[in-house]
């Protein structure tokens, strides 16, 4: 005599397993492995990765990925950095780590910074041009990433690791990311247009005076209390117009462009605030373009 076949709903992703669960959304019968706790009932992993796809991910109150706490940019630039730091070190010998410039304390100059320094034009031992007027633009770049010696890098880095954590948290990889460039570059080519043609300068200075500011702009649009970076900045200021040798030009220009470009990422309003932001900052970078160009026209003319 055969038994009636049992009527017990199995399991959709194991057939070998009897349930009395079903999905809460699907319907579809699962076993206890397979059931993820919802709000209302248990899901199916299919329904759960349905869901997942189709929530937006979280974001930052000025629109960035929650990726920035994870701090990846803040990281990359100090690792860049530092790794420009022994090459320079390698190529310049022991004098390029310590033992010159402003009171002895910072290192001399070596085939590295000679290659990358925001320089307007000058005349090498050599007998060659260099400098930006003769179309080496790259150093508006690459002397953000220079530096001379190993106490002028651990300056710069100590401000980078302590600002820019906090600030890559606030606004996301990319927009931090954009911020670091367009202060840095900014930086430098406020240094291009008021120093001198043949005066050359380096640092991630002009990049981190943009964060200091930006920090207070950004604390001061969350409402929050900004009064120690102010003494920071303050401090920064005075040894920019005390200590000799410091690009004034540079910082100031740091300075400036941090602000406006924090402004620009801080302040721009729903709805479309992302292209808002991508507006605000391309301004930015025409108006520096531009006054880079029109310096080269009149050390050229």
């Amino acid at each position: 005599m055969s038994e009636a076949p049992s009527t017990t709903p199995v399991c959709y992703r194991h057939p070998s397993r009897e349930t009395l669960l079903s999905c809460s959304r699907c319907e579809r019968p699962i076993c206890t492995d397979c059931m993820n706790d919802a709000t209302i009932g248990h899901q199916c992993p299919e329904c759960v990765k349905e869901g997942r796809r189709g929530q937006r991910s979280a974001r930052t109150a000025f629109g960035g990925s929650r990726a920035g706490q994870l701090g990846y940019v803040t990281t990359a630039i100090i690792v860049v950095n530092s790794l420009v730091m022994v090459g320079s070190a390698v190529l310049g010998g022991p004098s390029a780590i310590f033992g010159g410039g402003s009171w002895g304390l910072l290192g001399s100059g070596t085939p590295v910074t000679d290659f990358g320094e925001v320089l307007g034009i000058a005349l090498y031992p050599n007998g060659e041009l260099h400098g930006i007027a003769t179309g080496e633009w790259y150093r508006l770049v690459t002397a953000m990433f220079l530096h001379y010696g190993i106490l002028h890098l651990l300056l710069n880095m100590m401000l980078v690791a302590q600002l820019g954590r906090y600030l890559e948290s606030q606004l996301g990889p990319l927009r931090f990311a954009a911020l670091y460039m367009l202060a840095g570059i900014g930086g430098n080519v406020t240094a291009y247009v008021f120093q001198f043609p043949n005066q050359p300068s380096a640092g991630a200075s002009t990049a981190t005076f943009g964060l200091i500011v930006a920090v207070i702009v950004i604390n001061r649009k969350l409402m929050r209390d900004s009064s120690s970076m102010t003494s920071v900045l303050i401090i920064n200021l005075i040894f920019t117009f005390t200590i000799p040798n410091i690009s004034i030009a540079g910082h100031l220009g740091g300075l400036a462009v941090g602000a406006a470009t924090a402004a620009a990422l801080a302040y721009a309003t729903r709805p479309n605030r992302a292209v808002k932001q991508l507006i605000g900052c391309s301004v930015i970078l025409v108006l520096i373009v531009v006054a880079a160009v029109l310096r080269t026209s009149s050390i050229l003319n």
